[in-house]
């Protein structure tokens, strides 16, 4: 939700009117930033991310576990956004669960998309994310051939894998709302793509490329930061740690960090092992692994909320989960990054780390042991190619205004010029 939010501070800072309608637990991000909130109705988030880690990285298990999270709340959500939107004079929607499309649709509002992965873009020049790493490493992007058939056919097996987990749900919610049924092959993406429907892209040209065929209506922006929380100060504790050392090795999981799950205990019981191998100090955040009392005085754990943005320039490097935004934080720092990907959208940008040069393979979890995550660690602090090539990444998307360009690019879709 926070790119969502960043673009909505965005749209406000240019004269428009905005309100966010999302799952109730967003309600403190959106209104500290000063936006309105419209709560919708849907599953807890985190029982999403749960379901997610749960389904060991198979698309289809996931697909199964999110329509049934998802079925309850589907025709009071619809009642929830439409509502939200009937003063409205445009939608901002995301692709997933396709309600703002449809509530655009029911209202007869010009809509445009958002997307900080890329799915749903029917592309060569870049696989779908929902897959996970690919094969064929850096030929897959920007290049010829059967790399670039490779790619479109990512984006249509996950654009048909997505539709027909909610199509019953789709089906069932049109009927309620008296709109005609979508195709029963493609559901609502041959429609998308046959009539141009804008999507903005959040995400670096540095790394993944534009789409020049189509930049008219799929506008690759920039990352959409959320750098609002200027008031924001450390914990003395954490402040004080900092000080007193060479800049520590940091460990964030992102949304996962408070699944309580063997999976993430065992990440952060690994990566405890594997600073005490490298010789180096660490900063935990969120819970699992080991408890406090035993942990060395060069290891320190931080329970509450750190913002990425701040910390990652204060650390070697950054060993994380793969997260879209944790990766976007990590890249804009300049910092080298070790990713564990647990799901398949963090093993794709795991990869992107790496091909960028970024980082060292990332590890999967199967793989993952104290000696492989100690060496990936001590590769990413002193080698002399990563570090530079994260200083280079850090400069060009910090020159960035991600935020600004999508603004501009809606008010081109909507027909307002700045």
């Amino acid at each position: 939700m926070q790119p969502c939010t960043a673009l909505g501070l965005g749209l406000k800072r240019a004269g428009h009117l905005v309100t966010v309608a999302t799952w109730a637990p967003f309600r403190e991000l959106v209104e500290s930033g000063g936006l309105a909130f419209h709560p919708v109705a849907g599953p807890d988030p985190d029982r999403l991310v749960r379901a997610l880690v749960e389904a060991g990285g198979s698309p289809l298990e996931y697909a199964r576990r999110f329509r049934g999270l998802l079925r309850p709340h589907v025709v009071q959500g619809f009642r929830d956004c439409l509502a939200a939107s009937r003063n409205a004079d445009a939608v901002v929607y995301t692709p997933l669960g396709f309600t703002g499309y449809m509530v655009a649709e029911h209202l007869r509002l010009p809509a445009v998309g958002s997307a900080v992965q890329p799915l749903f873009v029917r592309t060569g020049r870049f696989p779908s994310a929902m897959l996970g790493r690919p094969p064929g490493g850096s030929m897959l992007v920007g290049t010829p051939g059967l790399g670039r058939l490779y790619n479109h056919l990512t984006h249509l097996a996950v654009e048909q894998l997505y539709w027909r987990t909610v199509q019953p749900l789709v089906g069932d919610l049109r009927e309620e709302a008296g709109l005609p049924p979508m195709p029963p092959l493609l559901g609502p993406f041959g429609r998308m793509h046959r009539e141009h429907s804008p999507l903005l892209l959040g995400w670096s040209s540095h790394v993944l490329p534009e789409i020049p065929d189509r930049e008219a209506r799929m506008r690759t922006t920039g990352y959409w930061f959320l750098d609002g929380n200027r008031d924001w100060r450390p914990p003395e504790d954490l402040r004080a740690f900092l000080d007193a050392g060479e800049p520590p090795v940091s460990l964030c999981l992102g949304s996962m960090g408070g699944i309580e799950s063997a999976r993430m205990g065992r990440i952060f019981t690994l990566t405890t092992r594997a600073l005490k191998l490298a010789g180096r100090r660490g900063v935990l955040l969120g819970g699992g692994g080991e408890g406090d009392a035993t942990l060395p005085d060069s290891i320190t754990k931080i329970a509450g909320e750190v913002p990425y943005g701040w910390l990652f320039r204060r650390v070697a490097v950054a060993v994380h989960h793969g997260g879209a935004g944790t990766t976007a934080e990590a890249l804009r720092a300049g910092v080298p990054s070790v990713v564990v990907p647990v799901v398949p959208d963090q093993a794709f940008w795991g990869w992107r780390v790496a091909a960028l040069g970024a980082g060292p393979e990332p590890i999967p979890p199967r793989r993952l042991t104290a000696e492989r995550l100690a060496s990936a660690i001590l590769q990413a602090a002193s080698d002399p190619d990563i570090r530079r090539r994260c200083k280079e990444l850090g400069k060009k998307i910090s020159a960035e205004d991600g935020v600004g360009r999508a603004v501009e690019a809606l008010e081109e879709h909507l027909g307002k010029r700045s």
